[in-house]
């Protein structure tokens, strides 16, 4: 199995993240996405209920199996769910047809699997991830890592890893376990570079590859204004001020903020692949066009310069 590279396509967005996606937009988008190179697509039972699973799907199937790197999570199984209501107060706008048991014991890694696999229409994907097991860190290194590993010897996996919002459990991961593959979310970006102190250095010493998500924190990153948002939450003044800072520099420079955004996550050498959560096919097109737009060497040097980027130690 090939390791995520590139541009990578994640598919919260198109399960209803914040506010409805119809089954139209949510196909263009992976239309888009297949037409313009991306060849890396990340999903989990958790984002919609499983929505973003049969989505994603089908939007794949008439796909080459062989062209596409596909992962999953598991940590979170759904059980069917009959008292209504919407799904909101989890951040998806769809029903609430399921209800999120956190389960990283063997047979729940096995459970989950099988019913990711039966929404996506697949007979294997290519990589896991255990999904934000912060909360359970004993079960999922007890039970949930091997069960993980079984399957990748048995061949029902191409590669397995760990994916969270935080590096110090990652790390761990990196250096404790034979993972293939990381996701780190949120922690590498042009406002927080905390993944430098210990996973990224682990990562490269160990010769595991990193897949950053939440290049954008959330949204601060692609379009600063008062009402952005930064890790899924109102953006501090401060944290504002500095990405209208960072935006007045590119656009110096000749370029768009989230080209910058996208450019840096990429450049690390641990990093493989950048996901980027899309809506419509009109945001992935802007993704792959910011991916592909060369960042000049003295945008780079300016941040460092006015200290709005800190020099690598």
């Amino acid at each position: 199995m090939s390791t995520p590279r590139g541009l990578g396509f994640g598919a919260a967005a198109i399960a209803g993240l914040y506010t409805e996606v119809t089954e139209e937009q949510a196909d263009e988008a992976v239309s888009a996405a297949w037409q313009r190179g991306i060849r890396y697509y990340d999903t989990a039972p958790h984002y919609g209920l499983g929505l973003s699973e049969r989505r994603l799907g089908a939007a794949l199937r008439d796909r080459p199996r062989e062209e596409y790197v596909i992962s999953t999570k598991v940590g979170r199984r759904l059980e069917p769910h009959t008292g209504g209501g919407d799904d909101l107060a989890h951040g998806f706008a769809v029903p609430a047809t399921h209800r999120r048991v956190w389960d990283f014991t063997t047979d729940g890694v096995r459970r989950t699997l099988e019913a990711s696999l039966e929404r996506l229409g697949l007979d294997r994907v290519d990589l896991v991830y255990l999904h934000d097991p912060d909360d359970h860190a004993e079960q999922a290194f007890r039970e949930g890592y091997p069960a993980l590993e079984k399957l990748r010897s048995e061949g029902v996996v191409g590669a397995i890893g760990a994916g969270m919002n935080q590096t110090a459990m990652l790390t761990r991961f990196v250096r404790d376990t034979d993972v293939d593959v990381v996701l780190c979310a949120g922690r590498y970006t042009l406002l927080d570079q905390s993944a430098l102190r210990d996973l990224l250095p682990a990562a490269v010493e160990r010769d595991v590859s990193v897949v950053i998500g939440g290049a954008f924190n959330s949204g601060l990153l692609a379009d600063p204004r008062p009402d952005a948002t930064y890790n899924y939450a109102q953006a501090p003044a401060e944290l504002l001020d500095r990405a209208l800072r960072m935006k007045e520099v590119a656009e110096r420079h000749g370029i768009c903020l989230r080209a910058a955004a996208l450019a840096f996550c990429a450049a690390h050498p641990a990093v493989t692949s950048v996901l980027v959560g899309a809506r419509s096919a009109a945001e992935v097109q802007d993704c792959a066009d910011q991916f592909a737009t060369p960042v000049p060497e003295a945008f780079w040097q300016e941040l460092h310069t006015t200290g709005l980027l800190e020099e690598p130690s």
